[in-house]
């Protein structure tokens, strides 16, 4: 830049101020990017631990159905010792089941960072869980019983 130009001088200065807004607006937007990324991230997190929940109450009703049918269906062709014990650990591979999801669901280590994703409430997992583990128990005692 020549020194005696004040045009010149004027110009540059624009420049360097245009310059240095750009930069400042593109650190508030990579600052922006962070935290949004950090909030999807929890979101992840929670559904993940939902998925997990869900699955542990999926193969808690397969193993609750299962040990019915099983007591059902193999009462006639094998010895009653048999076809009770089957159904027994399957109901109380149930139960176990309903139990561990709940504990798993409460028990998710740290805490995400304000995730937009609503949690389920507490109170819904363990009424849920209790009432298909207290029908679980019911079959063990009935099939103890038979």
């Amino acid at each position: 830049m020549e020194q005696g130009n004040p045009q010149a001088a004027a110009k540059a200065q624009v420049k360097l101020a245009r310059s240095a807004e750009t930069l400042k607006d593109s650190a508030v937007a990579q600052e922006d990017s962070a935290d949004r990324r950090t909030k999807l991230a929890a979101d992840r997190t929670i559904l993940a631990a939902e998925r997990t929940y869900a699955a542990w109450m999926r193969t808690g009703l397969a193993a609750l159905a299962f040990g019915i049918g099983a007591k059902a269906l193999l009462e006639h062709h094998v010895p009653e010792w048999m076809a009770s014990g089957t159904a027994l650990v399957l109901e109380a591979f149930a139960v176990f089941c309903f139990v561990a999801g709940v504990w798993r669901q409460f028990d998710r280590g740290a805490p995400p960072p304000r995730p937009d994703v609503r949690v389920l409430p507490p109170w819904l997992l363990i009424a849920f869980n209790g009432f298909l583990s207290l029908v679980a128990l019911v079959t063990i005692v009935g099939f103890a019983l038979a």
